[in-house]
């Protein structure tokens, strides 16, 4: 006798089934009605000020007595500024180029085939992340305008943020014509539903993870779908001898301390040896709160330094946290990198272009960065307007990605009455 399906996946197989129907509305949506769309979306999201922000409050407040780090509350808090830049984003998409139809390239083959390879929506995509409300609107956003059906699971941390930005924004894609089911939220916090959501092949084409290494590993390891994801933030910032030393007390501060909630954060930083002063350095992250972890040469150099154990080098902090170490040279920070880098985001700090140019293609991660703070690892920063996620693999989309990582492709043959012989 079959067992029959339990309540998350029934749940999913509906929500998939009505997800595909609203990918096939809006693969053959023109942009203007999509943009209107989201322009409505952002409008609605202004209009639902008071009752968004409310719920926020009540998410933090849960979040505090639940004892969520000061890490993850700061992700979990939606204040005024933060939600104007949230419906801000999505008008920014609006003015993005759409990628749906745009011819990848062309040619004509000898026997007057004409083929063409065309950007198409990737169909059903499903978004499962924690406690990052603002994640509800830009997957949304970002899946709509490339012409895809999207499922969103948050977390429970942040369902009452979540519920509310989700019910405006559909207020406003509605308003135009477009399904509601184009964007739909599991209303159900139940961890089921994750599992039923990877297991969902031929309901989801591409699951998108947002959140910590727990839950990315555990999608990447269930998942029956195709994920597109990174598993962890382990940035660095390499400070070479030739380094502007004004250059390297900002960059070092800044990409450590401006957010370090979020995955672009450096969490180690490297120090040429024979870089002239590091203590200016160290002496600005510990003045503004930041503990030091260093191994015996930047002890030596700060009694405030903390010794670093081996997982320093290998950790993900997302708190007021720095490992530092010192290296030789530029082909040591290459090896260390090498060694402990996630692939997510590295930098040089330097002014020799030669050194800078050399780091610049050797490593290997999705974003490689010269005299500039790995916070800037954002698709908004490279004027992709929201993203979707920053993946860290070597398939399909690398980096940031946004509408066009959204998108696949398909070949059009066109011809005049050919057989193969």
């Amino acid at each position: 006798m079959l067992t029959p399906p339990d309540p998350a996946t029934l749940l999913i197989a509906d929500m998939g089934a009505r997800a595909r129907a609203a990918a096939l509305v809006l693969a053959q949506t023109p942009t203007t009605q999509k943009a209107a769309a989201l322009r409505a979306g952002a409008a609605a999201i202004r209009a639902s000020a008071a009752e968004i922000l409310a719920a926020s409050a009540m998410d933090v407040a849960a979040g505090e007595k639940n004892g969520l780090s000061g890490a993850m509350l700061d992700r979990l808090r939606v204040d005024a500024a933060r939600l104007e830049g949230i419906a801000a984003s999505v008008e920014d998409v609006t003015a993005l180029p759409d990628p749906v139809g745009q011819v990848i390239d062309q040619s004509e083959r000898p026997n007057g085939l004409k083929l063409s390879r065309v950007r198409v929506p990737l169909g059903v995509i499903g978004i499962i992340y924690e406690s990052r409300p603002n994640v509800t609107v830009d997957a949304g956003v970002l899946a709509l305008m490339s012409g895809n059906a999207a499922i969103l699971r948050g977390g429970s941390e942040a369902i009452n943020t979540s519920q509310a930005l989700h019910k405006a924004l559909v207020a406003g894609i509605t308003s135009v014509g477009l399904p509601a089911d184009a964007i739909q939220l599991v209303q159900d916090t139940d961890r089921a539903i994750v599992g039923a959501m990877l297991k969902a092949a031929g309901l989801i084409d591409i699951i998108v993870p947002r959140g910590g290494k727990t839950l990315v590993a555990r999608v990447q390891d269930e998942a029956r779908v195709p994920v597109l994801a990174h598993l962890d933030g382990i940035c660095h910032t390499y400070i070479d001898r030739a380094a502007d030393p004004e250059k390297a007390v900002k960059l070092a501060v800044n990409a450590k301390m401006r957010r370090t909630g979020i995955c672009g954060a450096t969490e180690t930083l490297l120090i040429d040896t024979a870089y002239a002063d590091p203590k200016p350095i160290l002496s600005a992250l510990i003045e503004t709160g930041c503990e030091v972890r260093g191994d015996a040469g930047i002890c030596a150099l700060d009694p405030r330094v903390v010794p670093a154990g081996p997982a320093d080098w290998d950790t993900e902090y997302l708190d007021a946290i720095l490992s530092v170490a010192l290296v030789n040279g530029v082909e040591g920070s290459l090896a260390h990198i090498a060694t402990h880098s996630s692939h997510h985001t590295d930098a040089i700090i330097t002014e020799d272009a030669a050194t800078a140019e050399h780091f610049l293609n050797v490593v290997d991660s999705a974003i490689v960065m010269w005299n500039a703070s790995t916070q800037f690892a954002d698709g908004g920063e490279f004027g992709l307007g929201a993203e979707i996620g920053i993946a860290t693999g070597r398939l399909h989309a690398r980096g940031p990605v946004a509408l066009e990582g959204l998108t696949t492709y398909k070949w059009l043959v066109r011809g005049t009455g050919q057989a193969r012989p």
